[in-house]
């Protein structure tokens, strides 16, 4: 019945590569989007329950109530503990000189470009 509804000749169910490729870039910056949002509302959870909680107990009931599953579980806790140590170790041991910067500058997000190009 859904085969007269949505024919594959409008809709077909294989993308082409380079909506594939947008598709996942999408998908990526959605996820990171949804990881972020978790992430500050465990801090925010932890920062609330401070005197009740340790920070560890805190981040396992905030996956638990929420009902993360893993993996995404693991990477808002890591995440999480990532900006509990920002915060307590010092500014000074944490700055590195800039001949050691691994990272180095985010490069800008380009997902239009191959799209101008062809334009």
């Amino acid at each position: 019945m859904l085969g007269r509804l949505f024919p594959e000749s409008i809709f077909p169910r294989k993308l082409s590569p380079a909506a594939e490729r947008r598709l996942r870039l999408a998908q990526a910056r959605a996820e990171e989007s949804i990881i972020r949002a978790h992430v500050d509302n465990a801090l925010m959870f932890m920062d609330t329950l401070a005197e009740d909680l340790s920070f560890d107990r805190a981040i396992d009931t905030y996956v638990r109530v929420m009902g993360i599953a893993e993996p995404l579980a693991s990477t808002v806790a890591t995440r999480a503990l990532v900006v509990l140590g920002q915060d307590l170790v010092p500014f000074r041991r944490r700055q590195r000189p800039e001949a050691e910067s691994v990272d180095g500058p985010k490069p800008r997000l380009r997902l239009d470009d191959a799209q101008r190009r062809r334009a």
